[in-house]
């Protein structure tokens, strides 16, 4: 049976508007979350970008529910072993209930201490010695590593939960699918993409996939379509310009080739309940186990209402 969580959007919303969300994602049925890690938005009119890690101990003391970062980037912009440790006092606040998601990250990001930003080969290769610094850091050891990209010194961690927490890698093509089976306690992916999930089961890959999809949900579908095309009309730039490009300015850029209409193709937008529930079933027939939910926009509290009478009784009778 597929899982049906809320993807908390970080480059839309303030702390409190996430906490806020995350307590009602969970009083309107929803049975995970999701949560974006940036430093930066992909535009302005997002607007926004907290510290990840003060968020997700503010919503584990406001609700009950799994979080799973979507995704971190434990390479560049912070050290793996920082990663560990605020990793594992998650797990600790969420008794358990936290998940690591990790990926190679972007430009947009990772660029902002002057570091290089590397091929993409080189991107998974620090990602691979990333988790395994962070996982010997959970066994509570003292850990000294001198690896290829990163170095640690007598460094243990004190403050560990029972188990360490599950690390999901996230995979936009073979390469990065094939380091997720390899390696990682679960996949994450952004696309209802058969092929990529297959691989990860066909490759060994045993734990959850796990996907986002945005919509937009309102009462009035063209200004639905406005909204999203303004706040994630950058989310259609198409190939490898999302890892790339370093700022937001760029980003809206890019965007500009991106038309309302490629935009209503994308998301699910308006107010029919069929249209959101063929959206988001396409990523349940791709075969991911666990979906999480983003709504665009500043309707949160009428889209939880939404999804608790219709959305989500909606996605369960169909599996």
């Amino acid at each position: 049976m597929t899982t049906y969580g809320y993807f908390l959007s970080s480059e839309e919303h303030t702390p409190a508007q996430l906490v806020r969300q995350a307590v009602l994602a969970e009083e309107a049925g929803f049975e995970a979350l999701w949560i974006s890690d940036h430093f930066h938005p992909w535009n302005d009119a997002q607007g926004e970008s907290p510290f990840v890690w003060g968020v997700i101990g503010a919503i584990a003391n406001a609700t009950s529910l799994p979080i799973t970062t979507a995704v971190t980037c434990p390479t560049i912009r912070i050290h793996p072993a920082i990663i560990a440790q605020a990793a594992a006092t998650s797990a600790l606040l969420t008794e358990g209930r936290f998940n690591l998601g990790v990926g190679t990250g972007e430009n947009l990001n990772e660029h902002v201490l002057g570091d290089r930003w590397p091929p993409a080969d080189v991107r998974l290769e620090m990602l691979e010695e990333a988790i395994e610094v962070m996982r010997a850091l959970w066994t509570g050891d003292q850990v000294t590593h001198r690896g290829r990209h990163y170095t640690v010194e007598n460094a243990r961690l004190y403050t560990l939960p029972e188990s360490p927490p599950p690390v999901y890698v996230s995979g936009f093509g073979p390469k990065a699918v094939s380091l997720a089976a390899r390696i990682a306690d679960g996949y994450c992916g952004t696309s209802p993409d058969a092929e990529l999930v297959g691989q990860y089961r066909s490759e060994g890959g045993s734990g959850p996939a796990q996907a986002g999809v945005k919509v937009c949900w309102g009462p009035d579908r063209d200004r639905c379509v406005q909204t999203a095309h303004r706040l994630w009309g950058p989310n259609g730039v198409p190939g490898e310009a999302s890892q790339e490009l370093p700022m937001p300015a760029h980003f809206e850029q890019a965007g500009a080739l991106v038309t309302e209409e490629m935009v209503s193709e994308k998301f699910a937008c308006g107010p029919d309940l069929d249209e959101h529930l063929g959206s988001i079933g396409e990523f349940r027939e791709a075969g991911y186990d666990e979906i999480f939910v983003s709504q665009i926009g500043e309707t949160s509290e009428e889209f939880f209402r939404f999804a608790r009478e219709d959305l989500l009784p909606g996605l369960r009778d169909a599996g």
